[in-house]
This record gives C-alpha cells, sequence and structure tokens, in this order.
C-alpha cells in the first residue's frame, strides 16, 4: 500500500517518520510503501540461507532487517530479505544507530529477495524482478538472489558493468555463487527450506 503525502519525502524525513504503528516502509521516490506482513515461506528460505552462510562467514557480516538506500529518481530505501555485508561495509555499519546501509557506505556482498506472488505486471513481481534489479545494478551491489518459490526457480545475478547477468538454478541443480563459491545448497533445498521431506 502507497501512502499519499503533498510532497515526496526526503531520506531525513523518512528516516525520522512514526506513524506510531509497527508497520515498515520502503521509500520509493519518496513515497512511503508498506511492506507488508511476509508469508512464513519467505521467513523460512531467509533463515535457511542464515544458517548456510553462518558454516561459511562471520555471522556478524549476514543481516536479516537491515535497511538499504538505492539510487532513484527521489529519495529511495529498501528492506531486503537478507543481506551479507563486505567487511568494508560491515565497518561502516559498526556503531551507527540504525540498521541502514548509504549510499556513501561501501555496497554489501549480496543481497537476497524472496518473491511473493505475482505476475509480470503486477506490483510484486515488478518490484523485485525490474526495479530493484535496477536499483541493485546502481548501487554497485556484485551478486543479488531472486529466489521465486512459485516460479520453483533461484535466479543469481552477477553485476558485470552496471547490468547484471543472470543464471538460474531449478530443481537438483546446485547453486553457483561468484562471491561466496564454498556455498552448497541446491535450488530445491533452498525453495523448501522449512519443509519436512
Amino acid at each position: 500500500m502507497t501512502i499519499a503525502t503533498n510532497r515526496p519525502m526526503t531520506l531525513e524525513e523518512y528516516l525520522s517518520y512514526d506513524d506510531g504503528t509497527d508497520r515498515r516502509y520502503e521509500l520509493v521516490d519518496g513515497v512511503l510503501v508498506d511492506v507488508g506482513a511476509e508469508r512464513p515461506l519467505n521467513i523460512d528460505i531467509a533463515m535457511f540461507l542464515i544458517v548456510m552462510f553462518a558454516q561459511l562467514i562471520p555471522i556478524r557480516l549476514i543481516h536479516r532487517g537491515t535497511e538499504l538506500v538505492v539510487p532513484g529518481a527521489g529519495a529511495s530505501t529498501r528492506y531486503p530479505d537478507l543481506v551479507v555485508l563486505s567487511e568494508a561495509c560491515a565497518a561502516a555499519l559498526a556503531g551507527k544507530p540504525r540498521s541502514l546501509i548509504t549510499l556513501e557506505m561501501p555496497a554489501p556482498a549480496l543481497v537476497v529477495e524472496v518473491v511473493s506472488p505475482g505476475n509480470p505486471g503486477e506490483q510484486n513481481y515488478d518490484r523485485d524482478y525490474i526495479e530493484k534489479r535496477r536499483e541493485y545494478a546502481l548501487r554497485g551491489i556484485p551478486e543479488y538472489w531472486i529466489i521465486d518459490p512459485d516460479r520453483q526457480v533461484v535466479l543469481v545475478l552477477t553485476l558485470t558493468g552496471q547490468t547484471y547477468q543472470d543464471q538460474r538454478f531449478m530443481g537438483n541443480a546446485a547453486i553457483v555463487s561468484p562471491t561466496f563459491p564454498q556455498f552448497q545448497a541446491t535450488a530445491e533445498q533452498i525453495l523448501k527450506a522449512g519443509q519436512t521431506s
């Protein structure tokens, strides 16, 4: 849900905004957008990935709930389902009062989005497949994963210049991550995280 205001908000206005609820918003070109509740499967997938990455890298580099300022026509922020920080990004974020990666900070190493149901042309689909893909590329994030449980696919997007090249993984195909070559899981393991066999 988009929240109407008289004019686009600045990043500073957004960061101090409080509507007295526990709702979480993203700022998209200066407009507040209610992120809404996540479905349990999305949370299960993010938690599965946290466990997998925690076996490979220090837990302090794995973040859920960290906000990311992205380039846009107006002030914009995103709440990825999972962020894996680079060492430089972690150092810049350390000691800050809010878990917010600004444009002045180094980019994280990896951002993961678990797609909610939707088709091309619908808000959920376009946000993760088109808008965030463009924003994360402009932000210089080297790797972006789109995990789509409804389509049973994991896309690993690798930044080449200013655009992403994607590789599609389905079923028992092992995920290949250029940034984390030691990562070992299949697309099916990720897509069925938290479910019994």
